[in-house]
């Protein structure tokens, strides 16, 4: 890679402190940090292209730049995420003196299409509840975990990742650790903790072939991965005949829009899921609306 914008400081010296900075200090998540360093990599080779220092880049060419990643066939989603990471790594730039003006400001990001959350309906999960052979250990394992997923609302990294010790089941609470190493503490209704005492009895003791402290094991007795996780809430969801599109995901905004459609106050809801912004929350407000006004469509006699 040749030309100023290959051997500046951009990839000598900021970007590595920039990415340290989130790591530590900020306290993102690796897999988030990775994402960063992968969109300002990608910029700094666009730099180098188009022969331009960092140091020299205004807005008109970061609106280039932009147009560029979404010439590659990119998402608006993927072109406003690479747009999120520059306005990041000009502040700090701006921050530590390296640049004096940011061209990051008053620039849009792409226009985002707001898509709603697919969830299930209160039958269908009773009916991917129901799936699991709970005769087996591995089946008990899964209804106890399906049971928690929908109870807490849980990311499904954050359910494979659960330690024996942060499932309370008498006070009847789970304490996560989320995104950025944030810790959060989610109720656990009586169902779900009645099927986690019972793998707990009846099939975790099979299981726990390497004395590991996760609260599902597999069948080698170490954690389960999201993968495997994946594939069985797809073979449940078959056993189950829930023909459309179904992952973990799926329980987390069934279980947010069920609380939400049975009255449960929005920032409540927000502090369960774990999410740091209440907009990002407020998607479930407008599926609930739908809903309303589906249901107001139905049965009012003038509607």
């Amino acid at each position: 890679m040749t030309g100023p914008g290959a051997d500046s400081a951009f990839f000598t010296r900021w970007l590595p402190d920039y990415l340290a900075v989130l790591l530590v200090e900020r306290g993102l998540a690796p897999n988030s940090v990775a994402a960063y360093r992968g969109d300002l990599a990608s910029f700094g080779r666009w730099l180098a292209r188009d022969d331009c220092a960092i140091e020299a880049c205004d807005r008109a060419r970061l609106r280039r730049y932009l147009t560029a990643v979404r010439g590659r066939g990119l998402s608006a989603r993927s072109a406003a995420r690479a747009l999120a990471s520059l306005r990041g790594f000009f502040r700090y730039l701006l921050e530590r003196g390296a640049m004096t003006v940011d061209p990051t400001l008053e620039l849009e990001s792409p226009r985002l299409l707001r898509v709603l959350p697919n969830y299930l309906s209160a039958e269908e999960v009773d009916a991917l509840l129901a799936a699991p052979d709970v005769t087996r250990p591995l089946g008990l394992r899964d209804r106890a975990m399906l049971e928690t997923l929908y109870a807490t609302g849980l990311r499904v990294s954050e359910l494979v990742s659960l330690r024996v010790g942060q499932m309370r089941l008498d006070p009847g609470y789970v304490r996560v650790l989320g995104k950025g190493s944030k810790e959060r503490i989610v109720p656990v209704g009586s169902q779900a903790r009645a099927w986690v005492a019972r793998y707990l009895e009846h099939a975790r003791t099979v299981l726990d072939k390497r004395r590991d402290d996760a609260l599902f094991l597999s069948v080698r007795g170490a954690a389960l991965t999201r993968q495997t996780f994946w594939q069985l809430i797809k073979r449940y969801g078959k056993v189950a005949g829930i023909t459309r599109h179904l992952s973990p995901h799926t329980l987390r905004h069934s279980f947010a829009t069920h609380l939400l459609e049975h009255g449960a106050d929005l920032r409540a809801v927000q502090a369960m899921l774990g999410h740091a912004d209440i907009s990002t929350t407020e998607i479930y407000t407008h599926v609930t609306r739908e809903r309303l006004r589906s249901l107001y469509d139905e049965k009012h006699p003038r509607a």
